[in-house]
């Protein structure tokens, strides 16, 4: 068969409708069940088991792994493994949530019986409100759609979708009802670009000790560029007898005296720096001081105690090296 470029969009854009439609359905469905099952969940002791058979059981491991990730304890449980030893997993404290379209998968329904034995909450997630699963369920929420997007009628793929958006919709739902915060969110998530936007703090990279650049006000221009192509991070902090950051001296600085026709050998830093320039807290996220940076179109920070005495600096190469950027 020839592949047709026109046929091959309009069948993709095809499948986002239908897609599409779908998902707008289930605003209905977020109702009283929709709440109970959000409680259930927020009140639960142990774990929210989440478990699915084939297509839905791709999808229930995803929404484990949401809830998981947005404060509410989860994880996933093959049907098929739990009748084989794996219900040991399940507790007296835990909840559990099953998911299956039509709501008669054989392995969740094998499970149920042991379930309501350890008399454990079950919400389950089907598009079939009169199935053996919706009416065993302490709580049901339907995901029913009106077609699947493949034109079969038989791969699961709206239906699977509309499961996927009504597990982010209690997520998220939990996540606001919990109080749930970035720095929570962080501790979930250390690895990678997003831990590090979120765990890493200006301390954990700044230029510290001696390799902070830093002059006195009674010094002349020439010492901070001496001070600046020592330390390497294209400027330097100028403070006060007082040791307290009273401006900085930058490249830019230094294009503008020159445009001055300063003499840099007889000429005071106080001269040419940048007064009350930007300083941050060594406490704030290293994303924090990048936003800064872009905001105040400048390529470097002046690090400060709660006493404004210079304790490290940074620059963008530092955020980039530490990928932030």
């Amino acid at each position: 068969m020839k592949l047709n470029d026109q046929k091959l969009c309009a069948l993709g854009l095809a499948v986002i409708q239908v897609e599409a439609q779908a998902i707008s359905g289930l605003a209905a469905q977020v109702d009283d069940k929709f709440v109970q099952a959000c409680k259930l969940m927020f009140h639960c002791k142990g774990r929210v088991v989440v478990t699915g058979m084939g297509k839905s059981g791709h999808i229930a491991g995803k929404i484990a792994a949401t809830l998981a990730s947005t404060g509410t304890p989860a994880f996933f449980v093959h049907p098929g493994e739990a009748s084989h030893g794996d219900l040991g997993m399940i507790t007296p404290h835990d909840v559990v949530m099953a998911l299956s379209n039509s709501g008669e998968t054989s392995e969740v329904l094998t499970i149920l019986p042991i379930i309501k034995r350890l008399n454990v909450p079950l919400i389950a997630i089907t598009g079939n409100p009169e199935s053996t699963l919706a009416k065993f369920a302490t709580t049901f929420i339907n995901v029913a759609v009106e077609q699947e997007a493949c034109p079969l009628g038989l791969a699961p793929t709206s239906s699977t979708t509309a499961a996927l958006v009504m597990g982010d919709a209690l997520a998220v739902s939990l996540l606001e009802a919990r109080g749930f915060t970035r720095d929570d969110f962080a501790l979930s998530h250390p690895g990678g670009n997003l831990g590090r936007r979120l765990l890493l703090r200006v301390s954990d990279i700044m230029h510290v000790g001696n390799d902070l650049p830093c002059v006195s006000e009674s010094a002349l221009i020439s010492d901070a560029l001496l001070e600046m192509t020592e330390k390497k991070l294209g400027m330097t902090a100028v403070v006060d007898s007082y040791n307290h950051v009273i401006g900085v001296f930058t490249d830019g600085d230094l294009r503008r005296m020159l445009a001055r026709n300063l003499d840099f050998r007889q000429t005071a830093i106080t001269e040419a720096m940048t007064a009350d320039c930007t300083v941050i807290s060594a406490d704030i996220l290293a994303a924090e001081a990048m936003q800064i940076m872009e905001q105040k179109k400048i390529n470097a920070l002046i690090v400060v105690d709660e006493q404004q005495c210079p304790v490290g600096a940074l620059n963008m190469h530092d955020l980039l090296k530490a990928g932030i950027v």
